[in-house]
């Protein structure tokens, strides 16, 4: 699940073109069906392997990004409000196939909360009269060492509010590698297709910061918090209210319940089984990530 950001959101989507793949977890998962070139673009202009600039807020930059591409791998701005006209556009240069990135839950997010972006994304897709997937997978692996969480695990203490509500975390590598496989498999088996992607078993939080704790071989405690605590603690932290508003939804969808149930669509689509917290984290901590 794509967490909200704190700083301005300018995720570029990633057409699907012909030669060769590199660059992402996308570019690197392995190959089914016909090779893919995933561009996206992060960078000030066109970049010296020819990659062109994409950003949210420039529409002057979309048609060159979308220029010959016929499937797209959306991954929506936490602002919702250019979504549908991208969309719109893309399909009218050609984009016949869009896999939309949203999270578990986001049917119950309501008009004002959570994943915005995202359900804008969602209905966008829906509405453009190309073939359509969306992706909804849970909390990834990577927020343990990339994003939101690192810098308290580091600190020996995560700070959270969710209770007791278990949930299936999921490698990002296996979203990419999903991605993959539905943006290039020839046929129409994953057309109009929902996926409910989670990783092969639910922990609590409280139990996932144990698996790295003992991954990383020091004391690193959780901690659970009331939603206005943790509020609190975001806005100390410098994040703005808008973000520390995001979370707060975010775990309110957690403690209901709407993204504890494990599911079996990571195996269906890729023949085997999700990567697994406890390995994964072995693997991490070797890098010293967690010390």
């Amino acid at each position: 699940m794509d967490l909200p950001h704190d700083s301005e959101d300018r995720h570029a989507p990633h057409p699907v073109h012909r030669p060769r793949p590199r660059g992402h977890r996308q570019d690197r998962a392995p190959g089914r069906g016909p090779p893919a070139r995933l561009r996206d673009g992060h960078g000030p202009g066109a970049s010296r392997s020819g990659e062109v600039r994409f950003d949210w807020t420039l529409p002057d930059t979309w048609e060159p990004a979308l220029a010959g591409a016929d499937a797209l791998y959306l991954v929506a701005p936490d602002d919702p409000s250019p979504v549908r006209e991208f969309v719109r556009q893309a399909a009218a240069l050609g984009v016949r196939r869009f896999v939309a990135l949203s999270g578990r839950g986001i049917e119950k997010a309501g008009e004002k909360g959570f994943g915005q972006g995202m359900a804008a994304a969602e209905a966008a897709v829906q509405e453009s009269g190309a073939e359509w997937t969306l992706l909804r997978p849970n909390n990834f692996f990577q927020n343990f060492d990339e994003d939101l969480w690192l810098a308290p695990l580091r600190a020996g203490r995560l700070g959270l509010p969710i209770g007791d509500m278990p949930e299936p975390f999921i490698d990002a590598g296996d979203v990419a590698e999903v991605a993959a496989a539905v943006l290039t498999e020839d046929g129409d088996r994953h057309a109009g297709r929902t996926y409910e992607l989670s990783g092969p078993r639910a922990l609590t939080f409280a139990e996932a910061t144990r698996t790295i704790a003992g991954a990383a071989g020091r004391p690193i405690r959780y901690e659970e918090l009331t939603p206005a605590a943790y509020r609190a603690e975001l806005l100390a932290e410098g994040w703005p209210e808008a973000a520390a508003d995001g979370l707060g939804a975010m775990f309110a969808l957690h403690r209901a319940g709407y993204t504890a149930e494990v599911t079996d669509d990571v195996r269906r689509i890729l023949g085997r089984a999700p990567a697994d917290l406890e390995p994964w984290a072995r693997g991490v901590a070797t890098r010293g990530v967690w010390a």
